[in-house]
Parts: C-alpha cells; structure tokens; sequence
C-alpha cells in the first residue's frame, strides 16, 4: 500500500527538520518543543499504519486532539517525535437508548470532540452524562488526561463514562478493553496520559435528553475560608455539579451551582466562557498587560472582571441577547459548556493567554488549603508587592467524587502520602494571563513558584495532567502512590515494550 510506504520512507528519513507543534493558545506557547511531522488521518486504519511504521523505525509517537494544553510536556525531548492528529477521525456512530431507565451508550472515535457528539445525540434525544468539559477537548484525549467536570455528587471523570475501548497498541494492533472493576488494565487505560497507544475508538455512556438550570450566588470570602472540610461538602455535594470562582482581589466568591430538568422545560440559555468580541479583546488585553508592572492596575482588572462574572455569562440562542439575572436554564451542554457566540472568536486569539497550576487536594483539606493561598497573598501584600487573580474568570474551584484510576486526580489510593481521599478532591485551578509584552513575566513572578512549592510541600496535593510545568512534576512526585505508579508502568510495559509512546511527564514520573 502506497500510504504506508510513504509513511515509512518518511519515518527512516536521515535528515528531521524539528518543528514546534503548539498548544491550542497557537505560536509562543509550545505543546512539543520539536517534533518531525503532524499526521492528520481520517481513519482508524491510517492511524494503525502510522504507529506501525514508526514503531518499526524506531520513532517516538505522541496522539493529539486539539493540544489542550498549557506547557511544553506533551512529547519527549526527542526531535524525531512525530504528532498523530486525530481531530479528523471523528465518525459517531450505534446509539443504543433505553426508553424505560433513559440510559444508553454510543461509540465515538479518537478526534470527536465534546460539541459534536452532543449536537449528535440531542439531534437524536440523547444526551452526554455529567462528565462534560472544556468545549474544544477530543473525548479520547480526555479519557488519556483523567478530564473532569465539577462534581461530588455524579461521576466527574470522563472515563467514568467510558464502558468500552479500542487502544491501538505500540506494535500498531488494536487493543479492545471493557470496563471492569479492580482490572490494572482497565484502571491504567482510564487515565493512560496516552503512554499506552492512542485511544482509538470509546463506547460510552449516556443519557435520555434533559436540560439544566444553573444558579450563581456572592458569598464572601471569609465564609468559605472558615468553613471545615464537612461544611465545604455539605455545600457542594447535593449538586448535579457546583464549583467557586474565587476573586481574592475582592475578598469574594461566586458559588455556581447546576441540576436537572426534564427537556421540555422552557428555556434557551447558552453560556461562553471564551467567546470575546474585537472589541473586548483589545480592552482586556490593554488592561491586563497593565499590570505587568504594576499591582494596582492587577487589583483594577480584577475588580472589573469580578463585576462582569457577577452577571450570567448567558444569551438567549434563539434572539441572542443577553440574559441578566440568575438562575438560567438550557440545554445540558448549552449551560454546562457551550461554545462561541456568533460573530465573536476565542480569548486566545486577541493574544489572552494564561498560565496555570492546577492542584487536587482532598475535599476535607480544601478549606485548609486555600487559607494557606491567602496566607501567601497576605505576605505579598506586607512586602509591598501584593498579588491577586490576573484572568478573566478569577481562580477556578473545582471538585471531583471518586475514580479510581491509577493515575487518576481524585482516586482513593494513598500509598506513603496518607489522606482520606474517600469523600473526593477539590481542584485548585489557578490561571493567570501571560504579558504580551517586555519579557513576558507576570507582576511578582516568584510569588508564583512561591505558591506552588508551599502547596506541594504542605499538602498531599497531585497534578494535573496538563495544566503544570516540568518542575511542578518533578515536585509533586513525591505526593503519588508509587505502588500505582509503578502498577501503571507493568502495564505500560504490555503494551508499549519499544516505548514508542513517550512524553516529558511520563519520564519524569518514571513509568516510561
């Protein structure tokens, strides 16, 4: 066949021209510091001869979606890595529905992303369950990265709705798994930072058309600090899905709290998050950048986003004017997520960027964990060089009920690093914008490192998969069941023993 062989010349080529291959930010913020080639296959079939060639040359192999990620730790150092896109392999397809439990299941390939399978069930009075995230995130990498919605209540891992998976292994062969309790294959695959192969095709769950109300109220921060770790969950777990923004600038929060009901009932509502007109993505980019240099601008923009953020960040999607008092209601993935207004593009392409940490820590320790931040908050402001949320959406509290899964965020495995793990994980989730200017470091840039390293050192905390930096891992290391870890790497080994899926994070907590 004249595509493989073409694929192979390629692969076996002695002279590799590296290239950047960028997150969903684009240019300056690189995925991949250097890799030889982007393939962009439209089928399984394409995808299996890809691996096949270069696991028979010898060359390192990374799948992407849409590179959602925020730092350079996707691939491994190595410039001969080539990308496998698998955006194009998007074929949705055998929905089975159950009129009488309104559950079912459908099969999804690699690069479908979460707006196209659920425009396809609605379409077909299905929808996805509650395990939904990020608008622009492939399905299949967000079961390889351990995604997550917000919840203690439902299950907010995404591969706690896989049921089945195709896996094409690192010899190029088609791997099929089925979901079974306390399988180390099954509980590597769930979360596999895509070291096992590429997550060709998933089965997976999902549920008879329904809408969701969301609801938004202020509390002040002196509230939710104060709180014990019984009184954070009592106050988030009896929701579909909930979660805080926290605006320290202001000393406040937002608590944004979701449920269910029945699809006929009245309502339009459409929520973006990201959706920017040119007009205020000139103004914010103006306002952020100044606060480069200066504490006070920070503290400016801060207040004002906190402002817009009190509003609902809704349209109606049939007039498409704004709705301007709480509570909302839509459809499920219309409320939860939704996408882009018409007429408007995504933050990053006025040049918004931001910079994350993302941190999980048991639910029980939450409160504990963010008196600390503002502790560190406090100690900036006493040096004269005070600090708060530098983003548009303030600090992003997430919350996760129980997975397990070895290299899953809310998993009950301990190991040396004892915590009661049993009741879930708060998701610290810290963005902050990137200068577009001068030498592109943030105001008070070591506070930053300051922050993380306090938080690793004190607080049984574990990583997200993609939004921390190289030094984060190394870190954090510390706070992971080496007993998972190293039942990952047996796995890992099975399938995969010429280790042609390799990444940064992957050698940094020793599973390649």
């Amino acid at each position: 066949m004249l595509f493989p062989a073409l694929i192979s010349t390629l692969l076996l080529s002695s002279s590799v021209r590296a290239e950047v291959y960028n997150t969903f930010d684009g240019p300056g913020f690189p995925a991949c510091n250097a890799v030889a080639k982007v393939y962009r296959p439209s089928t399984v079939d394409e995808m299996v001869s890809i691996v096949k060639d270069a696991a028979a040359s010898g060359t390192p192999v990374r799948a992407s979606g849409n590179a959602h990620m925020w730092f350079d730790t996707m691939c491994s150092d190595d410039a001969n890595t080539i990308i496998i896109k698998t955006d194009a392999v998007n074929g949705i397809s055998d929905l089975q529905l159950d009129a009488s439990s309104g559950k079912g299941s459908v099969v999804v390939e690699a690069g479908v992303t979460f707006p196209q399978v659920a425009q396809w069930l609605q379409d077909r009075g299905a929808a996805l369950g509650y395990t939904l995230v990020n608008w622009n995130i492939t399905l299949g990498g967000a079961i390889a990265m351990g995604a997550h919605r917000s919840s203690l209540r439902e299950d907010s891992q995404v591969s706690a709705a896989a049921l089945e998976m195709d896996i094409i292994n690192g010899q190029g062969e088609i791997v099929h798994l089925s979901k079974t309790a306390n399988n180390d294959t099954w509980l590597a695959a769930t979360t596999s930072l895509g070291l096992l192969g590429i997550i060709a095709r998933i089965k997976i769950e999902v549920l008879a058309d329904y809408k969701v109300w969301a609801n938004q109220t202020t509390i002040d921060e002196a509230t939710i600090l104060n709180f014990t770790g019984d009184q954070m969950y009592d106050q988030i777990s009896p929701y579909v899905t909930a979660n805080y923004w926290w605006w320290p600038g202001v000393k406040k929060f937002h608590l944004r709290t979701y449920g269910v009901l029945p699809v006929k009932t009245f309502g339009n509502a459409f929520q973006s998050t990201f959706s920017v007109t040119p007009i205020e993505g000139a103004l914010a980019k103006a306002l952020l950048n100044g606060g480069q240099n200066s504490s006070f601008a920070n503290f400016a923009s801060a207040a004002t986003f906190y402002a817009l953020w009190a509003a609902p960040n809704f349209h109606e999607t049939v007039l498409d004017f704004p709705l301007l008092s709480w509570p909302v209601v839509g459809r499920a993935f219309d409320v939860l997520i939704g996408g882009l207004y018409p007429n408007q593009k995504p933050e990053w392409e006025y040049d918004l960027h931001g910079h994350t940490l993302e941190l999980a820590v048991p639910v029980g320790m939450g409160p504990a964990l963010l008196r600390r931040v503002r502790e560190l908050f406090d100690e900036s402001a006493a040096e004269g060089k005070a600090v708060t949320s530098t983003y548009r959406s303030g600090i992003n509290i997430k919350f996760g009920k129980p997975f397990d899964s070895f290299l899953g965020q809310t998993t009950e495995r301990v190991g040396n690093v004892t915590a009661d793990w049993s009741k879930g994980a708060m998701m610290f989730d810290f963005p902050s914008f990137v200068p577009t200017t001068g030498d592109h470091h943030r105001y008070n840039e070591e506070w930053y490192t300051k922050l993380a390293t306090t938080l690793i050192n004190e607080f049984p905390v574990r990583p997200h998969w993609t939004k921390n930096t190289r030094q984060i891992f190394g870190q954090a290391l510390k706070n992971l069941d080496q007993d998972s870890l190293k039942r990952f790497a047996a796995v890992r080994e099975q399938f995969d023993p010429k280790k042609t899926f390799r990444s940064v994070v992957g050698e940094i907590i020793g599973v390649v």
